[in-house]
């Protein structure tokens, strides 16, 4: 009798990178995690790590381009067992920045999805054309397996049209696909979900608002399982304070710079994509360096990280009105998960809409979700660690299923 294939191997390609995870959906146990980066430079760097069965490896070594990068990958899975021409391998999953409006699931890949997730690359020119080369390179490798595109827009597609839309002339709009689509999608899908389940409730249950704070930082109003307000909107610039990022902005910032100070289009856009947000502010993006700073007395820092706290601030206060009520808040990714300071600021001064942290709890590191908020608070304030493979090999496999037709659920 043949095995039944549970095994889901998931691909987030960069620009220059490739992270990736085998995961078993028998169990939602991970196999192997690795990355390949620096793609096309003579120092590629691949690093793999066989979970269970053996330490990680390391070596750099010039990966030519992202097909090349796929192949190392399938050796050093090779080398554990786990090649891609297991039968056990039911799918691969990808990460797919922009799906627009038509994805709003993931989606098995055949020629139509490629043209149009090649069609949004003006929307998304950093991360579709990467994610479209992972495609076809693991389409190459493996053109018998079903390859299924995770998309980060799917899960904000159910925000309403006063939400989405921007206010602008709608034939120009509609023309150009002008819209708000929101980003980090797995994330907060999977955070509203285990932050219910935390709570005892059915997703449906609940309304929470979803904090994903790391280098890239997004908030997320849900409402019963569904999103109904994001901070991101046509590109991941809008919203929040990030890494390099400046959020939310007056545009007319951008006609200032072209008009007075000279400069071109790509040079606004790197200096807010890039040369903004807290890097901008005082010259670090690292939200631990920025916090021993600030301890030390550095006005740049506290001015940062005081323009951070003021915008999340913002979002949350926002969030709680289109909600009407908050059941949670959760923290997450790198500085949510993990920045006790950020997390106590964010809801200091908060207290009459039912947000506080217990100073002891929230201090405490952990894998697991937790609560970090008073017993008896009014709205329950966690930290819930996100899972982003884990989510997108979710997905996939209840798409594709088990040769039985039943289908798998992972937490």
């Amino acid at each position: 009798m043949t095995p039944r294939a549970t095994r889901v191997l998931v691909l987030n390609s960069g620009s220059s990178s490739v992270k990736y995870q085998l995961l078993d959906m028998a169990d939602g146990s991970r196999l192997a995690v690795g990355l390949v980066e620096r793609i096309g430079e003579e120092s590629s760097r691949l690093v793999h790590t066989p979970l269970g069965s053996g330490e990680k490896r390391e070596r750099t070594v010039p990966i030519a381009d992202h097909a090349a990068a796929l192949e190392a990958v399938a050796a050093e899975l090779a080398r554990d067992g786990l090649g891609l021409d297991s039968p056990a391998l039911a799918a691969i999953g990808h990460r797919v920045v922009h799906g627009g409006l038509k994805f709003s699931a993931p989606t098995v890949v055949d020629d139509a999805v490629l043209a149009e997730i090649e069609r949004l690359v003006p929307v998304a020119p950093l991360h579709n054309p990467a994610n479209l080369t992972g495609i076809r390179t693991a389409q190459r490798l493996r053109p018998d397996l079903p390859q299924v595109a995770v998309f980060d827009t799917a899960f904000h597609t159910t925000m309403p049209e006063h939400a989405a839309r921007y206010a602008i002339d709608t034939e120009t709009a509609d023309a150009h696909r002008i819209r708000r689509y929101g980003f980090h999608g797995t994330s907060h899908a999977y955070v509203s979900r285990r932050t219910a389940e935390l709570l005892g409730k059915d997703p449906s249950e609940v309304n929470v608002i979803v904090l994903h704070l790391g280098n890239g930082a997004s908030a997320s109003a849900v409402e019963g399982g569904g999103c109904v307000d994001t901070s991101m909107g046509l590109t991941p610039l809008e919203g929040l304070v990030m890494g390099t990022r400046s959020g939310d902005i007056d545009p007319a910032v951008t006609f200032h710079l072209k008009r007075v100070a000279g400069m071109s289009v790509d040079e606004i856009d790197e200096l807010l994509n890039k040369k903004s947000g807290l890097v901008g502010l005082c010259g670090d993006n690292d939200m631990r360096e920025i916090r021993r700073r600030v301890e030390e007395g550095d006005e740049r820092a506290r001015l940062a990280f005081d323009v951070y706290i003021h915008r999340l601030k913002k979002y949350i206060g926002a969030y709680t009105a289109v909600l009407g009520r908050v059941d949670a808040v959760a923290f997450t990714a790198g500085v949510g998960e993990n920045a006790a300071a950020v997390r106590e600021a964010a809801v200091a001064g908060l207290e009459n809409l039912g947000l506080a942290v217990d100073a002891e709890r929230n201090t405490v590191r952990s894998d697991e979700p937790r609560v970090i908020s008073p017993e008896g608070a009014g709205v329950v304030v966690a930290v819930v660690p996100t899972d982003e493979e884990l989510e997108i090999a979710r997905q996939t496999f209840a798409l594709v299923g088990r040769a039985d037709g039943d289908r798998v659920s992972a937490n």
